[in-house]
C-alpha cells in the first residue's frame, strides 16, 4: 500500500501555518554563497526545524537587533576582571583587605563597559581574519 505524502519541497501545510497572523513580507535580502556554505546553513535550519528562509530571517534580525553592549557579556567580563585582579595577590601570598576588594570592585564598575567593548572587538577581528583567511585559501 502506497502512502500519499506531500513531497518535502512542498509541505504546504507548514507553509500556510507559518503565514497565519503575520504581515505579508514583500522585501528580500540576497546573499551569494558557495555550495558548501548553503549546505551548512540548510543543515542548521533543518536542525532547528525551520525553513532556510525563515531561519535566515530570524538570524539576521536577531543580529541586527543585538546590542553591542550585551549586559550578560559585560558582567561576564567584569567577573573576569575582578577574578584576575584577585588571583594575582592571592598567588603571591599577599593578604587581600576588604578595602582592596572595595577598590577593585569600584575599578571594575568603572571599566567593565570599555573592557567588554575591547574584548568584543578582539573577537570580531579574529572572526573577520578567519573568514578572510578561509576565503583566500579555497
Amino acid at each position: 500500500m502506497q502512502s500519499h505524502k506531500q513531497p518535502d519541497a512542498l509541505r504546504l501545510g507548514e507553509r500556510l501555518h507559518r503565514s497565519q497572523g503575520r504581515t505579508g513580507r514583500v522585501c528580500s535580502a540576497n546573499v551569494k554563497l558557495t555550495q558548501a556554505e548553503l549546505s551548512e546553513l540548510a543543515t542548521t535550519a533543518r536542525s532547528q526545524q525551520k525553513a532556510l528562509g525563515e531561519w535566515a530571517r530570524d538570524v539576521l534580525l536577531r543580529e541586527a537587533r543585538h546590542s553591542s553592549a550585551d549586559a550578560v557579556f559585560t558582567e561576564l567580563i567584569a567577573t573576569r576582571m575582578l577574578l584576575v585582579n584577585l588571583l594575582k595577590p592571592l598567588a603571591l601570598g599577599e593578604k587581600v583587605s576588604p578595602a582592596w576588594i572595595t577598590e577593585a570592585m569600584t575599578m571594575v564598575r568603572k571599566e567593565k563597559h570599555k573592557a567588554a567593548q575591547e574584548v568584543m572587538q578582539q573577537y570580531k577581528r579574529t572572526a573577520e581574519k578567519e573568514a578572510f583567511d578561509g576565503n583566500t585559501m579555497g
